[in-house]
């Protein structure tokens, strides 16, 4: 299988505790992140949502959808989500969260191998395809948080 360490970074001047919301909510995520397709919770967790899991279905420009669940198993709030995903992803995906003055930085990093045998089989050709189609992902979702919470992205993902 082929495997991908990625890191996005957004720095948006909103408080903590709303960009925190907006992430904790992934039903909502279609509504203000181009990318997102459709999140449908499985199975609800407890108060902090651990033990929650969701199925995903992600679509950019590239001619192919991404379906997985993520099973969240571990929130500490206003500082940490992080969940293992598994289906057409395998892996870890953590949420990191902080703020400094107005600014939150919200740094998200995915540890994840594609199971697909497709994509395993083109991954030595086309794994900086794939690598471009997320980053298109997460800058269109760190805008779409932006806008949601009427705030200024401080700067777009960096990754």
């Amino acid at each position: 299988m082929a495997e991908y360490r990625l890191t996005t970074v957004w720095r948006i001047d909103a408080p903590v505790q709303q960009v925190y919301d907006a992430i904790c909510r992934p039903a909502r995520w279609p509504s203000w992140w181009w990318g997102v397709k459709n999140v449908v919770e499985l199975e609800p967790g407890d108060e902090l949502g651990v033990g929650s899991l969701q199925r995903y279905t992600w679509k950019a420009l590239l001619p192919y959808a991404l379906t997985f669940t993520i099973r969240v198993v571990r929130v500490k709030p206003l500082a940490v989500l992080e969940g293992i995903a598994s289906g057409e992803l395998e892996g870890i995906g953590r949420w990191l969260f902080s703020q400094e003055g107005s600014v939150t930085s919200v740094c998200y990093e995915w540890q994840v191998r594609t199971t697909r045998r497709w994509m395993n089989l083109l991954a030595p050709i086309a794994g900086p395809l794939f690598v471009w189609n997320h980053n298109l992902i997460m800058r269109a979702g760190g805008r779409g948080l932006a806008r949601l919470l009427d705030a200024r992205l401080v700067s777009p993902a960096q990754e």
